[in-house]
């Protein structure tokens, strides 16, 4: 995109030679779609939802709360709960899984504490495999686990071969069924083979998220609004934080003197 208008008329009063920005004019004279709602109404109507949310914190468990917390993470409103947060990976940690919890359970709970700073050791694992030290075949069944798998293991650190093999037996496995997945874990795993969880960009995996979370069998209406609410008042603030801070940046150019 050529520069046009004030971008054009600054570079050739200030006779710059670097390559031109790409959004020419665009935020100074873009003007953002009114809001669905006023953003009074969005932030109190925020304000209830958060209340429900704490009380859903309150009333769970351990391992209840570590799904709830992997839920807020990928809605991209965790920094909406830090305290409650971090109360319930207290909970997690102390909370061992039961030997029969299933991969899944223990993928998401291995991922949620390395993630927030917490050893785990990936001796967790040892009890999805067999006498021969591999993982065993029965777990290739559970594409849900093989993912949450898949993307714990990316938490590794040098000298960890356990999380090694996991990568590479999920990985395998998840590339043969990837053509027979529905929606929305279908799109999870294409995105995580791609590039998994832990080295994707936050923001952009939020806004897949929320488009596939109501799609999901048990899906919590609540999270959902909160994270739409939330998204599109902070998209909402930096579209005027980006025209206001180019509108500085092109009048401080103009008005500086030329050589």
């Amino acid at each position: 995109m050529a520069p046009s208008g004030i971008a054009a008329s600054r570079e050739k009063k200030l006779g710059f030679e670097f390559e031109p920005s790409p959004w020419g004019d665009f935020f100074i004279e873009y003007e953002p779609k009114p809001l669905q709602r006023s953003e009074e109404w969005m932030m109190t109507r925020a304000d209830k939802l958060k209340e429900d949310v704490h009380m859903m914190f309150n009333t769970s468990n351990s391992t209840e709360g570590m799904f709830l917390l992997d839920t807020l993470q990928h809605l991209g409103i965790d920094h909406l709960f830090e305290e409650q947060i971090h109360n319930t990976l207290s909970k997690i940690l102390e909370n061992k899984l039961t030997s029969s919890a299933s991969l899944h359970e223990e993928a998401l709970r291995f991922r949620l504490l390395r993630e927030h700073g917490y050893w785990v050791s990936p001796d967790v694992f040892n009890k999805f495999k067999g006498e021969d030290g591999t993982f065993k075949k029965d777990i290739t069944s559970q594409p849900s686990g093989l993912l949450s798998l898949y993307n714990a293991a990316h938490l590794l650190i040098h000298g960890e071969p356990t999380l090694e093999e996991a990568i590479s037996f999920a990985r395998h496995h998840l590339e043969l069924m990837s053509s027979s997945l529905k929606s929305p874990l279908a799109q999870q795993v294409k995105r995580a083979l791609h590039r998994a969880l832990p080295r994707s960009c936050k923001r952009v995996e939020t806004l897949h998220y929320i488009s596939e979370y109501g799609e999901e069998e048990g899906h919590n209406p609540v999270l959902l609004e909160l994270a739409k609410l939330d998204f599109n008042l902070l998209q909402h603030v930096h579209l005027k934080e980006l025209k206001a801070i180019t509108e500085y940046v092109f009048c401080s150019l103009l008005s500086s003197p030329t050589k």
